[in-house]
Protein backbone atom coordinates (compact mmCIF):
# COMPACT_ATOMS: atom_id res chain seq x y z
CA UNK A 1 0.00 0.00 0.00
CA UNK A 2 2.88 2.35 0.81
CA UNK A 3 4.39 1.70 -2.62
CA UNK A 4 1.11 2.64 -4.31
CA UNK A 5 0.82 5.83 -2.28
CA UNK A 6 4.43 6.72 -2.97
CA UNK A 7 3.91 6.19 -6.70
CA UNK A 8 0.84 8.43 -6.70
CA UNK A 9 2.73 11.16 -4.85
CA UNK A 10 5.71 10.96 -7.20
CA UNK A 11 3.54 11.03 -10.32
CA UNK A 12 1.50 13.90 -8.90
CA UNK A 13 4.65 15.88 -8.19
CA UNK A 14 5.95 15.25 -11.70
CA UNK A 15 2.61 16.33 -13.19
CA UNK A 16 2.59 19.47 -11.05
CA UNK A 17 6.13 20.43 -12.07
CA UNK A 18 5.38 19.73 -15.76
CA UNK A 19 2.19 21.78 -15.59
CA UNK A 20 4.07 24.63 -13.94
CA UNK A 21 6.73 24.55 -16.65
CA UNK A 22 4.10 24.53 -19.40
CA UNK A 23 2.28 27.45 -17.76
CA UNK A 24 5.44 29.52 -17.56
CA UNK A 25 6.35 28.74 -21.18
CA UNK A 26 2.83 29.56 -22.35
CA UNK A 27 2.97 32.94 -20.65
CA UNK A 28 6.51 33.73 -21.74
CA UNK A 29 6.13 32.71 -25.40
CA UNK A 30 2.49 33.65 -25.86
CA UNK A 31 1.60 35.20 -29.22
CA UNK A 32 -1.05 37.86 -28.86
CA UNK A 33 -2.96 38.20 -32.13
CA UNK A 34 -4.54 41.51 -32.92
CA UNK A 35 -8.32 41.10 -33.17
CA UNK A 36 -8.24 43.36 -36.22
CA UNK A 37 -6.45 40.65 -38.21
CA UNK A 38 -9.50 38.39 -38.03
CA UNK A 39 -11.83 41.29 -38.89
CA UNK A 40 -9.75 42.25 -41.91
CA UNK A 41 -9.53 38.62 -43.03
CA UNK A 42 -13.31 38.36 -42.94
CA UNK A 43 -13.49 41.22 -45.46
CA UNK A 44 -11.08 39.55 -47.87
CA UNK A 45 -12.51 37.12 -50.47
CA UNK A 46 -10.77 34.07 -49.02
CA UNK A 47 -9.42 32.85 -52.35
CA UNK A 48 -5.90 32.31 -50.93
CA UNK A 49 -4.57 32.71 -54.48
CA UNK A 50 -1.35 34.49 -53.55
CA UNK A 51 -2.00 37.29 -56.04
CA UNK A 52 -1.37 39.88 -53.33
CA UNK A 53 2.16 38.57 -52.84
CA UNK A 54 1.44 36.78 -49.56
CA UNK A 55 0.84 33.11 -48.78
CA UNK A 56 -2.88 33.61 -48.25
CA UNK A 57 -5.61 35.93 -47.01
CA UNK A 58 -4.54 35.53 -43.36
CA UNK A 59 -1.02 36.70 -44.15
CA UNK A 60 -2.43 39.56 -46.22
CA UNK A 61 -4.67 40.60 -43.32
CA UNK A 62 -1.68 40.63 -40.98
CA UNK A 63 0.29 42.77 -43.43
CA UNK A 64 -2.59 45.24 -43.73
CA UNK A 65 -2.89 45.62 -39.96
CA UNK A 66 0.89 46.04 -39.66
CA UNK A 67 0.80 48.63 -42.43
CA UNK A 68 -2.00 50.50 -40.71
CA UNK A 69 0.04 50.62 -37.50
CA UNK A 70 2.98 52.05 -39.45
CA UNK A 71 0.77 54.69 -41.06
CA UNK A 72 0.15 53.46 -44.63
CA UNK A 73 -1.31 50.51 -46.52
CA UNK A 74 -0.27 51.80 -49.94
CA UNK A 75 1.24 49.08 -52.10
CA UNK A 76 -0.98 46.39 -50.60
CA UNK A 77 -3.74 45.25 -52.93
CA UNK A 78 -6.08 42.29 -53.11
CA UNK A 79 -6.50 41.73 -56.88
CA UNK A 80 -9.47 39.43 -56.39
CA UNK A 81 -11.49 41.75 -54.17
CA UNK A 82 -10.37 44.82 -56.08
CA UNK A 83 -10.83 48.44 -55.12
CA UNK A 84 -14.13 47.92 -53.29
CA UNK A 85 -12.62 45.39 -50.89
CA UNK A 86 -9.62 47.60 -50.23
CA UNK A 87 -11.93 50.52 -49.43
CA UNK A 88 -13.81 48.45 -46.86
CA UNK A 89 -10.53 47.32 -45.30
CA UNK A 90 -9.26 50.90 -45.22
CA UNK A 91 -12.47 52.09 -43.53
CA UNK A 92 -12.13 49.37 -40.89
CA UNK A 93 -8.52 50.33 -40.15
CA UNK A 94 -9.20 54.06 -40.31
CA UNK A 95 -6.93 54.51 -43.32
CA UNK A 96 -7.22 55.82 -46.85
CA UNK A 97 -6.31 53.83 -49.94
CA UNK A 98 -5.21 55.21 -53.28
CA UNK A 99 -7.12 54.38 -56.43
CA UNK A 100 -5.68 51.55 -58.50
CA UNK A 101 -6.35 50.78 -62.13
CA UNK A 102 -7.95 47.39 -62.85
CA UNK A 103 -5.64 44.92 -64.56
CA UNK A 104 -6.10 41.81 -66.64
CA UNK A 105 -3.93 38.93 -67.83
CA UNK A 106 -2.72 39.29 -71.42
CA UNK A 107 -1.35 36.45 -73.56
CA UNK A 108 1.60 37.82 -75.54
CA UNK A 109 1.69 35.16 -78.23
CA UNK A 110 -0.25 34.96 -81.47
CA UNK A 111 1.47 31.85 -82.78
CA UNK A 112 -1.62 29.96 -83.89
CA UNK A 113 -1.41 26.72 -85.85
CA UNK A 114 -1.76 28.82 -89.00
CA UNK A 115 0.94 31.34 -88.16
CA UNK A 116 3.37 28.97 -86.46
CA UNK A 117 3.27 25.47 -87.98
CA UNK A 118 4.31 22.40 -86.02
CA UNK A 119 7.55 20.83 -87.21
CA UNK A 120 7.96 18.00 -84.71
CA UNK A 121 6.09 15.93 -82.15
CA UNK A 122 6.37 15.65 -78.38
CA UNK A 123 5.44 12.44 -76.57
CA UNK A 124 6.58 13.20 -73.03
CA UNK A 125 4.71 14.54 -70.02
CA UNK A 126 2.07 16.88 -71.42
CA UNK A 127 2.75 20.00 -69.36
CA UNK A 128 4.28 23.30 -70.38
CA UNK A 129 6.94 23.03 -67.68
CA UNK A 130 8.05 19.57 -68.85
CA UNK A 131 7.98 20.45 -72.55
CA UNK A 132 9.93 23.65 -71.95
CA UNK A 133 12.54 21.77 -69.95
CA UNK A 134 12.87 19.23 -72.76
CA UNK A 135 13.55 21.81 -75.48
CA UNK A 136 11.87 24.22 -77.85
CA UNK A 137 8.57 22.36 -78.08
CA UNK A 138 6.81 21.37 -81.29
CA UNK A 139 7.55 24.50 -83.33
CA UNK A 140 10.61 26.46 -84.41
CA UNK A 141 9.81 29.20 -81.89
CA UNK A 142 11.61 28.74 -78.61
CA UNK A 143 9.74 31.58 -76.94
CA UNK A 144 6.05 31.10 -77.78
CA UNK A 145 3.16 29.32 -76.11
CA UNK A 146 3.46 25.55 -75.73
CA UNK A 147 -0.31 25.03 -75.48
CA UNK A 148 -0.35 22.40 -72.72
CA UNK A 149 -2.52 24.47 -70.39
CA UNK A 150 -0.44 24.94 -67.24
CA UNK A 151 -2.01 28.41 -67.01
CA UNK A 152 -5.50 26.89 -67.18
CA UNK A 153 -4.76 24.56 -64.27
CA UNK A 154 -3.28 27.41 -62.24
CA UNK A 155 -6.34 29.66 -62.62
CA UNK A 156 -8.68 29.34 -59.64
CA UNK A 157 -11.38 31.42 -61.28
CA UNK A 158 -11.95 29.54 -64.56
CA UNK A 159 -10.88 32.65 -66.45
CA UNK A 160 -8.50 31.14 -68.99
CA UNK A 161 -8.96 28.30 -71.49
CA UNK A 162 -7.09 26.78 -74.42
CA UNK A 163 -8.75 27.47 -77.76
CA UNK A 164 -8.81 24.09 -79.58
CA UNK A 165 -8.52 25.78 -82.98
CA UNK A 166 -5.53 28.00 -82.25
CA UNK A 167 -4.06 25.99 -79.34
CA UNK A 168 -3.51 29.27 -77.53
CA UNK A 169 -4.87 30.33 -74.14
CA UNK A 170 -7.66 32.91 -74.14
CA UNK A 171 -8.50 35.06 -71.12
CA UNK A 172 -12.07 35.86 -70.10
CA UNK A 173 -11.81 39.49 -69.04
CA UNK A 174 -15.01 39.32 -66.99
CA UNK A 175 -13.73 36.46 -64.85
CA UNK A 176 -10.05 37.42 -64.65
CA UNK A 177 -9.08 38.86 -61.27
CA UNK A 178 -5.44 39.60 -62.15
CA UNK A 179 -4.28 37.32 -59.35
CA UNK A 180 -1.18 36.42 -61.34
CA UNK A 181 -1.53 32.66 -61.01
CA UNK A 182 -1.27 32.08 -64.75
CA UNK A 183 1.71 34.45 -64.96
CA UNK A 184 3.64 32.37 -62.45
CA UNK A 185 2.60 29.08 -64.07
CA UNK A 186 3.84 29.96 -67.57
CA UNK A 187 7.45 28.75 -67.98
CA UNK A 188 8.02 31.02 -70.98
CA UNK A 189 6.58 34.15 -69.38
CA UNK A 190 4.25 34.98 -72.26
CA UNK A 191 1.41 36.01 -69.92
CA UNK A 192 1.57 39.49 -68.47
CA UNK A 193 -0.65 41.57 -66.21
CA UNK A 194 -1.51 44.87 -67.89
CA UNK A 195 -3.91 47.71 -67.21
CA UNK A 196 -7.34 47.04 -68.69
CA UNK A 197 -7.30 50.52 -70.16
CA UNK A 198 -10.19 52.92 -70.73
CA UNK A 199 -13.25 51.01 -71.95
CA UNK A 200 -11.10 47.88 -71.92
CA UNK A 201 -8.98 49.10 -74.82
CA UNK A 202 -5.37 47.99 -74.97
CA UNK A 203 -2.46 48.02 -77.39
CA UNK A 204 0.43 45.61 -76.91
CA UNK A 205 3.04 43.52 -78.72
CA UNK A 206 1.67 39.99 -78.98
CA UNK A 207 5.07 38.37 -79.25
CA UNK A 208 8.01 37.59 -76.94
CA UNK A 209 10.44 36.17 -79.52
CA UNK A 210 13.93 37.62 -79.05
CA UNK A 211 15.52 36.01 -82.10
CA UNK A 212 16.74 38.15 -84.97
CA UNK A 213 14.16 39.20 -87.51
CA UNK A 214 14.78 36.56 -90.17
CA UNK A 215 14.87 33.71 -87.65
CA UNK A 216 11.79 34.92 -85.80
CA UNK A 217 9.82 35.39 -89.03
CA UNK A 218 10.75 31.91 -90.20
CA UNK A 219 9.35 30.44 -86.99
CA UNK A 220 6.16 32.54 -86.98
CA UNK A 221 4.52 34.75 -89.60
CA UNK A 222 3.36 37.33 -87.02
CA UNK A 223 6.53 37.49 -84.94
CA UNK A 224 8.10 40.80 -83.93
CA UNK A 225 11.24 41.30 -86.01
CA UNK A 226 12.59 44.23 -84.01
CA UNK A 227 12.59 46.59 -86.99
CA UNK A 228 11.80 49.61 -84.79
CA UNK A 229 9.17 51.15 -87.09
CA UNK A 230 6.67 51.23 -84.23
CA UNK A 231 9.18 53.04 -82.02
CA UNK A 232 9.79 55.70 -84.66
CA UNK A 233 6.10 56.42 -85.22
CA UNK A 234 5.26 56.66 -81.50
CA UNK A 235 5.10 60.28 -80.31
CA UNK A 236 4.77 59.41 -76.63
CA UNK A 237 8.01 57.46 -76.10
CA UNK A 238 5.94 54.44 -75.08
CA UNK A 239 7.77 51.85 -77.19
CA UNK A 240 11.22 50.43 -76.63
CA UNK A 241 13.12 47.87 -78.71
CA UNK A 242 15.51 45.62 -76.84
CA UNK A 243 16.93 42.23 -77.77
CA UNK A 244 15.15 42.32 -81.15
CA UNK A 245 11.77 42.73 -79.43
CA UNK A 246 9.43 45.69 -79.11
CA UNK A 247 7.60 46.43 -75.87
CA UNK A 248 4.84 48.95 -75.22
CA UNK A 249 4.73 50.65 -71.82
CA UNK A 250 1.01 50.81 -70.97
CA UNK A 251 1.65 53.68 -68.56
CA UNK A 252 2.86 55.87 -71.44
CA UNK A 253 0.71 54.53 -74.29
CA UNK A 254 -2.08 56.91 -75.41
CA UNK A 255 -3.84 54.30 -77.58
CA UNK A 256 -3.34 56.22 -80.82
CA UNK A 257 -2.83 52.81 -82.58
CA UNK A 258 -0.32 54.27 -85.07
CA UNK A 259 2.10 51.51 -84.16
CA UNK A 260 -0.54 48.92 -85.03
CA UNK A 261 -0.84 50.31 -88.54
CA UNK A 262 2.93 50.63 -88.91
CA UNK A 263 3.90 47.09 -87.83
CA UNK A 264 4.84 45.10 -90.96
CA UNK A 265 4.14 41.68 -89.44
CA UNK A 266 1.00 42.40 -87.42
CA UNK A 267 2.74 41.61 -84.13
CA UNK A 268 1.13 44.64 -82.44
CA UNK A 269 -2.55 44.21 -81.71
CA UNK A 270 -5.34 46.41 -80.42
CA UNK A 271 -8.17 45.07 -78.27
CA UNK A 272 -11.75 46.28 -77.82
CA UNK A 273 -11.44 49.16 -80.26
CA UNK A 274 -14.42 50.04 -82.47
CA UNK A 275 -14.19 48.78 -86.03
CA UNK A 276 -13.03 51.49 -88.38
CA UNK A 277 -15.22 52.32 -91.32
CA UNK A 278 -13.41 51.50 -94.58
CA UNK A 279 -12.20 54.53 -96.50
CA UNK A 280 -14.06 55.02 -99.79
CA UNK A 281 -12.08 54.22 -102.93
CA UNK A 282 -11.45 56.79 -105.65
CA UNK A 283 -14.21 55.32 -107.80
CA UNK A 284 -16.68 55.28 -104.93
CA UNK A 285 -15.78 58.85 -104.03
CA UNK A 286 -16.30 60.01 -107.65
CA UNK A 287 -19.68 58.27 -107.72
CA UNK A 288 -20.72 60.09 -104.55
CA UNK A 289 -19.68 63.43 -106.07
CA UNK A 290 -21.60 62.66 -109.30
CA UNK A 291 -24.76 61.72 -107.38
CA UNK A 292 -24.48 64.86 -105.29
CA UNK A 293 -24.14 67.03 -108.41
CA UNK A 294 -27.17 65.34 -110.01
CA UNK A 295 -29.22 66.01 -106.90
CA UNK A 296 -28.12 69.66 -106.90
CA UNK A 297 -29.09 69.99 -110.59
CA UNK A 298 -32.52 68.51 -109.90
CA UNK A 299 -33.09 70.97 -107.08
CA UNK A 300 -32.03 73.91 -109.29
CA UNK A 301 -34.31 72.80 -112.15
CA UNK A 302 -37.22 72.44 -109.78
CA UNK A 303 -36.66 75.93 -108.38
CA UNK A 304 -36.50 77.40 -111.93
CA UNK A 305 -39.80 75.75 -112.91
CA UNK A 306 -41.51 77.03 -109.78
CA UNK A 307 -40.20 80.53 -110.48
Amino acid sequence: MNFILLAVIVLGAIAFVAALILYVCAKKFAVHEDHRVGEVQSLLPGANCGGCGFAGCAAMAGALVKGADSGSIDGLLCPVGGQETMKRVADLLGMTVSETKPRVAVVRCNGTCEHRPRVTGYSGLRTCAAMNAAGAGETLCGYGCLGCGDCVKACAFDAIHINPDTMLPEVDEEKCTACGGCVKACPRHIIELRDKGPKGRRVYVQCVNKDKGAVARKACEVACIGCGKCQKVCKFDAITVENNLSYIDYNKCRLCTKCVDECPTGAIVKVNFPVRKPKPTVEAASEVVTVAKEQDNKVENKEEKEA
